[in-house]
């Protein structure tokens, strides 16, 4: 056999030796790993991320643990309510391992333990409650579930960060209840809206009678007051009339002598003589002006 042929497949055991050696000896662990080391069977801790150095020949052994947040569906869940109404409910979990270490050295397989937990916690959660307010508490449910999960997965080293209800399905008979109950009140509120309608209608209409009634009323007085008014300066200006008249009387009075008024007595009692009644009632003013005429008249002639 050629002896170069000897050396080159020496040559190529140990190169294949290496690579094995190598491959065996070096992993990359990305960003969102770790990978926690046992070395004869004792762990000496998580590694990661980059390049990690392990012994070969099963010296080390690394098992690799996800840092990511992970969502996980629990299966449809049969529960029994505080009132004994059976209900289904599925829902999610999200959770987070951040301690490697724990998520291996506590717990065999801690996403089974999570699930196994979570069913059982909410079939305590959900059979303290009554089966209306697990209908109405989605939220509170939700945050009790994640809070008990949280309190055992803890020492694991996973952190759960939510839990979601997806879906409750009550009873068929609660079904029909709930929708016999949902359009009862239906009809409720349309009966009350149509009342509330009607109700703003009549105050409508009652208020703009009212603002009708107000109008119409102001301007009644409003024209009695003008109307009044108008009547006072009528009077007013007769009033004024009369003064001024009277005023022109006594001003003319004023520069009438006795003898003209005599006259004018005389002139009545012509007219008074003229008409056809058979008995006169003098003024004692008539009989005292005769008076004076007779003695004005006997005084020009005694002249």
């Amino acid at each position: 056999m050629d002896a170069g042929f000897v050396v080159g497949c020496f040559l190529l055991t140990i190169i294949i030796v290496v690579v094995g050696f190598l491959a065996s000896a070096i992993r990359i662990v990305p960003q969102y790993q770790r990978v926690v080391v046992f070395r004869f069977g004792s762990c000496i801790g998580q590694k990661g991320p980059g390049i990690v150095f392990l012994y070969p020949f099963g010296i080390d052994r690394a098992i690799t643990v996800d840092l990511r947040e992970e969502v996980r569906e629990v299966p449809h869940q049969t529960n029994i309510t505080k009132d004994n109404a059976s209900i289904g409910i599925d829902f999610l979990i999200y959770w987070q391992v951040n301690d490697a270490v724990k998520s291996v050295l506590e717990v065999n397989n801690f996403r089974q333990a999570a699930l196994g937990i979570a069913t059982t916690t909410l079939r305590a959660v959900v059979g303290d409650i009554a089966l209306d307010d697990v209908l109405a508490q989605r939220e509170h449910i939700n945050q009790v579930l994640r809070t008990k999960l949280d309190e055992t997965t803890e020492r694991w080293g996973v952190k759960v960060t939510a839990v979601e209800i997806r879906e409750i399905v009550p009873p068929r008979e609660i079904l029909d209840a709930m929708t016999r109950q949902m359009s009862a009140e239906r009809t409720r509120r349309a009966v009350v809206t149509e009342a509330l309608g009607t109700r703003e209608a009549a105050v409508t209409v009652a208020e703009g009678n009212k603002q009708a009634a107000i109008l119409s009323a102001e301007g009644k007085k409003q024209s009695a007051i003008l109307e009044a008014e108008g009547q006072r300066a009528a009077q007013v200006l007769v009033a004024e009339g009369f003064a001024v008249a009277l005023d022109k009387i006594f001003e003319t009075a004023k520069t009438v002598d006795a003898k003209t008024m005599t006259l004018q007595y005389f002139e009545t009692l012509k007219t008074i003589g003229s008409s056809p009644s058979t008995k006169y009632i003098l003024p004692l003013e008539l009989s005292t002006a005769a008076q004076s005429l007779a003695g004005m008249v006997g005084a020009a002639i005694s002249k």
